[in-house]
């Protein structure tokens, strides 16, 4: 059975660090498995493991600290790239195992080339979109479907996710729930048509076998600016100071992990955040990157549809801080505001 369940939600348009924040309470919190809830090979967390820059695109952090990692139903997979991939962490030492839910659809090559025509989206041609449009016009195919169960030539193993999860009454198992993409580009609630194939929020938890009831602490992590990768103008309504927004760019070094491509930058929207929150129910607050603007040394923010500039740092914290305590009506535990590329 389960114990509890914490969740790690994208505020923003993805890339915001949350693979990090994963990684982080991986390591200090005694989970005993990480659960991959949506989008397939389209993902791309980079952590830094000891030091080590390793890129993950459908393998659950928990692998890095010998915790099971499951990818869980709302999820497709590659089968190709997934079994790659496990191999990778292999090499670089890590054997924890990897299991993937049998109703997990996969993609395959003519998904990946039929999403390679894209001109509109901005997608990362993984191939994501045609597998979950399969998935829901009953013609896709599961692992179940293609593979027998547990084949010994397989770095990973098909299971049930609701018989591991319930089945054995005397486990009390403490969840990691690891998402992927973002808030901003959430299936129903992104800017339709620039969003993901895929449920981006707390919701898509349950879609995964874990109930609300179950839920503990939801982590919502962003970017002290915003990013976006993809075909859409990604622009505030006013733009101020593009020059520095380039600079951020830079300094971040604001690449898609899948796709190698230059991220789109503007100023932090603090309304579409509190938006984010109030959905997700977020207890947890995680802001990233403020290192970046500490070193452009300018600080720009959106709020109630006025733009707020900053050249002092603690200004800018207090507030962010108080238009989110002051707008987001819920319980809201703490604000960490991060400048590692390891830790919270």
């Amino acid at each position: 059975m389960i114990e509890h369940a914490d969740i790690v939600i994208d505020l923003q348009a993805g890339d915001t660090g949350k693979g990090k924040v994963a990684h982080h309470l991986a390591r200090e919190v005694p989970y005993d498995a990480v659960i991959r809830y949506n989008g397939g090979a389209n993902a791309g967390h980079t952590i830094y493991h000891e030091g080590v820059k390793i890129v993950t695109h459908q393998v659950p952090v928990g692998v890095f600290y010998n915790i099971p990692s499951i990818i869980g139903p709302g999820c497709v997979v590659h089968l190709g790239k997934l079994y790659d991939e496990i191999h990778m962490l292999r090499d670089h030492g890590f054997r924890a195992p990897v299991y993937v839910d049998h109703r997990c659809h996969v993609t395959g090559q003519h998904h990946m080339e039929q999403d390679g025509v894209d001109t509109v989206i901005g997608t990362t041609r993984q191939g994501i979109g045609p597998t979950y449009r399969d998935k829901y016009a009953r013609t896709g195919a599961r692992i179940v479907d293609i593979l027998e169960y547990n084949s010994p030539e397989l770095p990973y193993e098909m299971i049930d996710i609701y018989g591991y999860l319930y089945r054995e009454p005397n486990r009390r198992a403490k969840l990691l729930m690891e998402g992927a993409q973002g808030f901003q580009i959430d299936i129903d609630w992104g800017e339709y048509p620039y969003v993901t194939s895929s449920h981006c929020t707390v919701g898509a938890v349950a879609l995964n076998g874990v109930a609300p009831r179950y839920w503990r602490n939801v982590y919502g992590v962003m970017k002290a600016y915003e990013t976006y990768s993809g075909f859409k103008s990604f622009t505030n309504k006013t733009i101020h100071h593009p020059e520095v927004l380039e600079r951020i760019q830079e300094l971040g070094e604001e690449f898609g992990a899948t796709t190698g491509r230059k991220r789109q930058v503007r100023w932090l929207d603090l309304d579409g955040v509190i938006q984010a929150m109030h959905i997700n129910n977020i207890t947890h607050l995680i802001i990233n990157k403020v290192d970046i603007l500490d070193v452009v040394g300018y600080y720009g923010v959106y709020a109630e549809g006025r733009f707020h500039e900053f050249h002092d740092p603690a200004l800018f914290r207090v507030f962010v801080e108080a238009h989110i305590r002051k707008h987001y009506q819920a319980e809201l535990t703490d604000i960490m505001w991060s400048s590692s590329p390891e830790k919270i």
